[in-house]
Formats: C-alpha cells, structure tokens, sequence
C-alpha cells in the first residue's frame, strides 16, 4: 500500500509507524498507509510553527489573502479526488462529499476575503488630542483536533481563519480518516505558503493531541469532538500555560413539529436532519418532538420515507445513505438501539445491521416511536442513524422537552406561525436555531456553536472566528505640536 507522511516544516517527513486506512463501505478495501506522528514528530511540527510565526504574521494582507485564494482554486480543481477519497474512507455518499470538498474550498475563498477587511476601530480619546484604535493580532501556534466525520469541512473552516489572521497551525486529523486531510495538505503544499506555516500530524490522540495541549510553544487549541475528550482537551491545554482554548463538542438536538407545521417540510426537515450523512453529525435531529394532533401522519410519513432511504456503498450512484464510519461506531449504534428497545420505545422502522450489502458496516436508518424524554435514546448522543419521535401535548412542552438535555448546539421548529417561531428563537437553548428547516444545515459565513455542554469559547466560522485567532492590542496616541 501507498505510505503517506506527515508535513513538517514544508516537507513530507517519514515516520516510524503507519497505519492502514479502511474503506468501511468494503473493510477489504484498504486505502493506503498515513503515518503516526511520534511525540518527536509532533514537537518538531510545533517547533517548526513556532520558528514561521514571526514571518507569516508579519506578511502583507495582499500575499496571505493571494495564498488562501491559491489553496481555494486547489482544493477546486481536486474536487472530484478529493470527495472520492472523503466518501471512500469516511462513508458520506458522492453527492454529499463533493458539496463537503467545495464548501472547503469556499471557506479558503472567504477567508482570502477576510483577510483584506478592516478588523479594528478608532475612538476619540478621552483627553484633548488623544487618538485610539485598536489592532488584531494573532494568537500565536495554533493546535487544531478535528473529527472524523467532516474530513476537509471541519479542518478548512479552522484552518483558513487561522491562517488568515497571521497563525500557523498544527493540525491532527481523526486518526480513523486521514486520507482527505492529507490530500488537503499536499494542496496547501502547494500553494506557496512558506515553511512552517502549516503542518500536518497524523496520528492518535493520547500521542498527538496531548503534545498540542502540553506544549508551551502551542498558544491556541481548537478542537471538535465528543463532550468528554473536550472536557480532557480544556483541562491539559489550560494547566499551567493557559492556552486559548475553543471547544465544539456533542448535541443531541431537537426538531419540534406543530400541529400547524406543513407536514411537507417537517418530514423532509426531519429526514435530512436524522438521517442525512449517515446520521453522524453533531447537529443531527436525533429527536424529532412532535404535537399529539398530527403525531401519527408524521410518523407514518417519516417511515415511509426512511423506507426509501437506499443504504450502500458510499460511491454506489443510487446510494442515498452510506455506511457507519467504523465497525466500533456500529457497534455503538446497534448498542443505543437495543437500549432503546429495553427502555419501552418501539422501533418503527429499520435498526437492523444489513447482511446483504457486502462486506460494510451497513445499518438501516432507525426510527422509534413511544420514546420519553427521560430515556437515555432521548439524552444521549448516539451519533448515527438513529432518531426517536417524542409526542407532546401543546407549544410549552415542546419546548421544555427540547430544551431538557445537556446540549445545546442547535435545535428547530417546523410551523406556520411566525410569533411561535420567534418566541422559539429567544426561549431554545441552542446556538444555533432554525424554522422550518433542517437543524443539520449551516453556512460558513456565520457563526457556528452552541451552548451548555456543546460548545466552549469563541464561536467558529464568519467574523466571528476571529474573536478566537486574535488578540486585541488597543494603542493610545497622543499627536504632538503641530
């Protein structure tokens, strides 16, 4: 198989290790080899950042806009390698991996954008004479952790603010998919930007991620993933060098469909956002809260549409749902479903690991019915195919049902009623709130996060992503005579 290194200070560096990376659509399909970074590895990609920091953060706006551009165009015309070698090792349908890839793509070509605004302000002093502004800095080195379940999506849109505001980065990809980072990589190798400025670390994260989080050359951490390795990730990265730290964790969202909601778009709002991707999404609509008026029409429609739902081979063309990641995630999943079962909901459709597909981690998408709030299907994130429809009496329910979890990343109403659906946009305790539409959609050009156990510090994505890759210097001048 194809060995593929690491990037270290602007070159591909061989490891000690590699390992091999599955297809899990066929788990005979063996992708190739991705190395694992030793500690040694990881501390000299940080030492690498560290000594290209002075150089990038002092690079004109024109030049660091020019690069991000050129990286844009690349990830473009890569787009269709890019999104195979996504659906291949990740399991995302073709159609869905290649809108992933060009929404990478358009986050390099926003951030270009960005980094040509104007990020400060000027006041008046309160003294005669006294100008103040204030200027954007960057943080420093920059650690970033990604999941494995947005390979080019997760890892551009904290890579490109990064790069933009004048950090180098270090990133680790999820260890289960690094064949799209690295294919990430080799255009950003491209792209002129100056040795050191990007570095990629492949490998575990009991070796690579607490190097990022341990080092005191590393200033900043974003990390996605699971509430509690994002827990680890804060408490290693602030002990002792109080690194910035910016977490994006679990949820466990909410759709809330009224009894005025037009069924059409509650059923398509539901399927896309509990099913879509596998289901493998931190803003999935794993609970689908629904009034007692339409209860059972919504149910049947959603179970005749999930029964349409073609679970197969990621690349296969009439596939419309790809397989589970990895064979412990379904594992995972089918625990959660036998759960479910044992706590009294009844399953009205699929939770059955499919046979007949070939040699994949193939489930067909579950839904149960009869599931309370206080069920653990109904509190805890399962992060596959798999939803549960909560039947509630009236508006106030609905909500307090919605709101009754941990998380808070993202939560949506379907109704025809505009005062309902704002009163749900101040009283949802989510980041994120849509109407009428999936809880799984959003755009890069805004911010992004949650709150409660979901998110922690500076939102990601937009303008907003700046808050968390700079520091704000505020300078006072005082003119001389004239």
């Amino acid at each position: 198989m194809t060995r593929h290194d690491n990037f270290i200070g602007g070159r591909f560096v061989p490891a000690d290790d590699y390992r091999p990376n599955t297809n899990p659509s066929d788990v005979r399909d063996h992708i190739g080899e991705y190395a694992q970074a030793s500690a040694g590895d990881v501390d000299d990609a940080i030492a690498a950042a560290a000594e290209a920091l002075p150089l990038w953060a002092a690079t004109s706006a024109g030049e660091r806009a020019a690069v991000l551009q050129r990286i844009s165009a690349g990830i473009t015309a890569r787009e269709q390698e890019i999104a195979d070698m996504l659906a291949r090792e990740e399991g995302k349908t073709l159609v869905e991996s290649l809108g992933e890839v060009r929404r990478a793509a358009a986050t390099f070509g926003y951030y270009a954008g960005q980094v040509l605004a104007s990020h400060g302000e000027t006041f008046h002093g309160l003294a005669s004479g006294m100008t103040i502004e204030t200027q954007r800095r960057p943080v420093g080195v920059v650690g970033i952790i990604t999941p494995w379940n947005f390979p080019i999506a997760i890892p551009a849109w904290k890579t490109a603010p990064a790069l933009a505001y004048g950090n180098t980065v270090v990133l680790k990809p999820a260890d289960i998919v690094p064949g799209t980072a690295w294919l990430m990589t080799e255009v950003i190798a491209e792209s002129g930007l100056p040795a050191g400025v990007f570095n990629l670390a492949m490998g575990r994260g009991s070796v690579v991620g607490e190097r990022l989080t341990g080092s005191p050359l590393v200033h900043a951490v974003s990390f996605t993933g699971s509430t509690g390795v994002g827990r680890q990730v804060a408490a290693a990265a602030t002990e002792g060098s109080l690194k910035r730290v910016q977490l994006e964790m679990g949820g466990k969202n909410a759709l809330v469909v009224m009894d005025d909601a037009d069924l059409d778009i509650a059923v398509a709002a539901g399927l896309d956002g509990a099913f879509g991707s596998t289901g493998q999404r931190c803003t999935a609509s794993s609970r689908l809260v629904v009034h007692e008026a339409i209860h059972d029409e919504f149910v049947e429609r959603m179970v005749a549409a999930v029964d349409k739902i073609q679970v197969g081979d990621a690349r296969g063309v009439r596939t419309t749902m790809g397989p589970v990641v990895s064979e412990s995630q379904l594992a995972q999943d089918l625990e959660y479903i036998g759960v479910g079962v044992s706590e009294g909901a009844r399953l009205a459709v699929g939770g059955e690991r499919l046979q007949d597909r070939g040699q994949g981690n193939y489930l067909s998408p579950a839904l149960f019915v009869g599931a309370a709030p206080e069920m653990r299907i109904s509190q805890e994130e399962i992060f596959g195919p798999v939803a549960a429809v909560l039947k509630v009496s009236d508006y106030d329910e609905a909500v307090a049902v919605a709101n009754g979890v941990e998380y808070g990343l993202s939560a949506g109403i379907c109704t025809r009623s505009l005062a309902r659906a704002r009163d749900f946009g101040r009283r949802a305790q989510a980041g994120i709130i849509t109407v009428n539409k999936s809880t799984a959609s959003t755009d890069y050009h805004v911010p992004f996060g949650g709150t409660k156990a979901s998110s922690y510090g500076g939102r990601e994505q937009g303008t907003a992503a700046r808050e968390f890759f700079t520091e704000t210097a505020t300078v006072y001048t005082v003119a001389g005579e004239v």
